[in-house]
């Protein structure tokens, strides 16, 4: 009765909410970034890239629910279906399952997990060894902006409770008055992150971006030179008088062991984390030992990912920094009959069994692309 007997993937493509990403006025010039991270000149195309949502039928009946990362392949997804198919979720290693692709891995871990927690009447985070938190708090987030388009989207995110704000942003970007309006707008009702992805490259232009930044106003930075210098983000720690972050994102081929060296170091302050639930978890009992804290990543998710992260943030002890769960505030739909529950900018741990959500099939059908992949034993 626990045999997988069918998975469906299919695949959608949700677009983002009018004026939710960039400023209009703000065009990304750098080619090689848009290719990489798939975004485009204005990051439509990072909110366009398709998805495939998976449902994971045991013999039972019962549907476990997963969802891939942005541009997986159906290649990579067909794989892991054939390999799966006919399996017993009860006699999977759930931390090691047979499916090699990163960009996919997710989700049908995401799948098996929220079957086996239907099977089992327990939440996943129970799984995944039990809760820290029944709440997670939320960064606000969005895309390159004027310094008025900050302040104004930082205010919106205020109004909702969140007590962070994070932004992306690159080296041309004037991040002082950024600042400097959102304290005239905000006062000190919320701190920032800023994500520059690596684009600030060195500790010299680092320095000198965030000259005359507000730095009271600074929850930190993150990742703002190249990962391999591990030196310089300890120097850039010590030195500008903000906390430094490094993001460990094993679905863009990082590896766990990428956190030894600034570990060793005590490079940074915290750390984000996305990947697959298990490794998460390990990921931030390492940070724990090293007495740092840490938060959740995502990719601007739909709702079966993003609820999958709020059982990982919950079951990961280190986990209390605010996570990069807010695609309500990007998405224009998330697929889920009754979309994650936000209270004061935290997002509330659902407490049913499994995911402790449904498919909404009625959006599922109006964004699907009309490409399935659907296979029976």
């Amino acid at each position: 009765m626990t045999r997988i007997t069918a998975i469906k993937a299919t695949e959608v493509v949700v677009p983002a909410k009018p004026g939710s990403l960039n400023s209009d006025e703000v065009q990304d010039k750098d080619a090689a970034f848009a290719q990489k991270f798939l975004t485009g000149e204005r990051w439509t195309e990072f909110a366009n890239q398709p998805k495939w949502i998976i449902e994971l039928t045991l013999e039972n009946g019962l549907v476990g629910l997963g969802e891939t990362y942005r541009s997986a392949t159906a290649e990579a997804v067909e794989q892991a279906i054939q390999t799966l198919l006919g399996e017993d979720v009860l006699r999977l290693n759930w931390r090691r399952l047979p499916v090699g692709d990163a960009r996919v891995y997710e989700a049908f871990e995401c799948a098996v997990l929220d079957v086996v927690g239907k099977l089992l009447g327990v939440p996943v985070s129970q799984l995944l060894g039990g809760v820290y938190r029944d709440r997670v708090d939320c960064f606000g987030w969005t895309g390159r902006r004027t310094p008025e388009d900050a302040a104004r989207k930082a205010y919106e995110a205020m109004q909702k409770g969140h007590k962070a704000f994070k932004f992306k942003c690159s080296d041309e970007d004037p991040v002082r008055l950024w600042t400097e309006e959102i304290r005239k707008t905000c006062g000190d009702g919320i701190q920032i992150l800023l994500d520059p992805n690596q684009r600030w490259t060195d500790v010299e232009t680092t320095l000198r971006l965030m000259e005359g930044v507000d730095k009271t106003i600074m929850l930190g930075l993150e990742d703002p030179i190249l990962h391999p210098d591990v030196a310089g983000f300890k120097h850039l720690r010590e030195t500008l008088g903000v906390p430094m972050y490094r993001h460990i994102s094993l679905p863009y081929t990082q590896d766990i062991r990428d956190m030894i060296a600034f570990v060793r170091a005590d490079a940074v302050d915290g750390y984000n984390f996305n990947g697959p639930a298990f490794s998460c978890v390990l990921l931030a009992e390492i940070a724990h030992l090293e007495g740092k804290a840490c938060w959740r990543g995502s990719e601007v998710d739909l709702g079966i990912s993003e609820t999958m992260g709020l059982h990982i943030a919950a079951a990961s002890i280190s986990c209390t920094l605010p996570a990069d769960l807010f695609g309500e505030l990007v998405r224009t739909d998330d697929l889920i009959q009754e979309p994650i529950r936000f209270e004061n900018g935290a997002a509330l741990v659902p407490s049913g069994p499994g995911l402790g959500v449904e498919l909404d099939r009625a959006a599922l059908s109006h964004f699907s692309t009309n490409r399935i992949l659907h296979k029976r034993v």
